[in-house]
């Protein structure tokens, strides 16, 4: 469990307010049922991918440095990108990055997603999210502390059990489960943070991997393409960011994929995407110019 400093409390606050914001609840909502219409073969508004790729890159480039490896790797068809996970900024860089054929879409925490008014408004026009309702790591170390006696977070784990969806409400997860497949199916990619959760150290995973990625593309026929960000965990004007790219993961494609399918699957994945993370990342040092700014923008 994450350690429970100031910092973190002050998040799960932010957090379970979040959880009971009526604007969130609503763009989550009016976000899934949008998507879901892909399905019956709607088109979903959203931006056009070159004005996308354009105003992300403009927006990480004026901040940091950017390296792009093995980008040919990628096809210009359905994917599935696997990605470790180290900050809120992740989506983004890889975004800006990214080729614009297939069109490609994230799955992302929702509460993170549309905390703020200004996420809501962009995200509202730009398309290309999937918001997921979780409960975050911070929020369970909080539960848990107070059963442990923390009195003065008593209030605050009952809030949590109160007002936070678990992510385990099966009609949401069979309607996430029903967008991404048709999303795939329609000819566009997915981006996926198949940890699970944000790492807490530069070239290091969170295991095990959470199956939900490779039963995707077991049941879609498409490749997953390892992708590994390097230098995204702690930022700071003119940073170094790496996006490697691994070569692409084939499967045979089935309906319903059995236990060994998907195990097998999920350690070749796993082998992949620790093979492209560096043995030994050195953290720059010297002046780090807008660390605080840079890191939690997108709290």
């Amino acid at each position: 469990m994450p350690p429970l400093s100031a910092a973190a409390i002050k998040r799960v606050k932010q957090g379970v307010a979040a959880a009971s914001d009526r604007a969130v609840r609503q763009m989550i909502e009016k976000t899934l049922n949008r998507l879901e219409a892909i399905s019956q073969g709607h088109c979903e508004p959203r931006a056009n991918s070159g004005l996308r790729r354009f105003v992300m890159r403009s927006l990480i480039h004026s901040f940091f440095k950017v390296r792009v490896e093995h980008l040919d790797r990628i096809p210009q068809k359905p994917a599935i990108l696997a990605v470790n996970h180290l900050h809120h900024i992740d989506p983004l860089l890889l975004l800006a990055e990214l080729p614009t054929q297939p069109y490609y879409y994230i799955l992302g925490d929702a509460r993170t997603l549309y905390n703020k008014w200004w996420k809501r408004f962009t995200l509202d026009f730009a398309g290309g999210v999937i918001p997921l309702e979780r409960v975050w790591k911070e929020e369970i170390a909080v539960i848990e502390a107070a059963k442990a006696g923390r009195q003065d977070l008593v209030e605050l784990a009952a809030a949590i059990k109160q007002t936070v969806p678990t992510g385990e409400d099966m009609h949401t997860l069979r309607q996430i489960d029903r967008i991404i497949l048709a999303i795939l199916t329609r000819g566009d990619g997915m981006i996926l943070f198949p940890e699970g959760r944000l790492g807490t150290a530069e070239a290091k995973l969170h295991l095990p991997l959470k199956r939900g990625t490779v039963i995707y593309a077991l049941r879609a026929g498409v490749p997953i393409i390892p992708v590994a960000l390097i230098g995204t965990h702690d930022l700071y004007l003119g940073k170094e960011l790496t996006i490697r790219v691994g070569e692409p993961l084939h499967f045979p494609q089935t309906t319903r994929p059995n236990r060994q399918e998907v195990d097998i699957a999920l350690e070749k994945l796993q082998n992949a995407m620790l093979a492209l993370l560096p043995t030994d990342y050195p953290e720059p040092t010297g002046l780090k110019l807008l660390r605080y700014l840079l890191n939690h923008i997108l709290w």
